[in-house]
């Protein structure tokens, strides 16, 4: 995996098991690679990945069955999809409406453009 230098790589990780659920690879009750396994996998500290299922873990994404592993939560997309809608619309949005007046574009145009691709 390739990381951004800007963000924590725990953050990376938990988004890239997020993304994961959403796209339903990982379906509620699937249960997840191992810490050990990720960080062979992506290629980090076994502590990154273990902050990075903590995270997950604290958000109701995962839980653990000690002595079997990590499971995806039965809630897991519907938390998903809200924490990642708040994101898009305190994070995301206010950049793209800036860019959107900054380049003289309106709501029809974007529009036309997204049924015209």
């Amino acid at each position: 995996m390739n990381f951004s230098e800007n963000r924590p790589i725990y953050i990376q990780i938990s988004d890239y098991f997020t993304d994961q659920v959403l796209s339903g690879k990982w379906k509620p009750g699937d249960r997840i690679p191992s810490v050990r396994e990720v960080a062979v996998q992506m290629e980090v500290n076994p502590n990154t990945a273990i902050r990075a299922f903590h995270t997950l873990q604290e958000e109701g994404v995962l839980y653990n069955q000690r002595g079997v592993g990590y499971f995806i939560d039965e809630q897991a997309e519907t938390i998903v999809k809200e924490k990642r809608r708040k994101e898009f619309i305190n994070q995301k949005l206010p950049l793209l409406f800036k860019e959107m007046e900054l380049l003289g574009f309106s709501f029809q145009d974007l529009e036309e453009i997204y049924k015209n691709e």
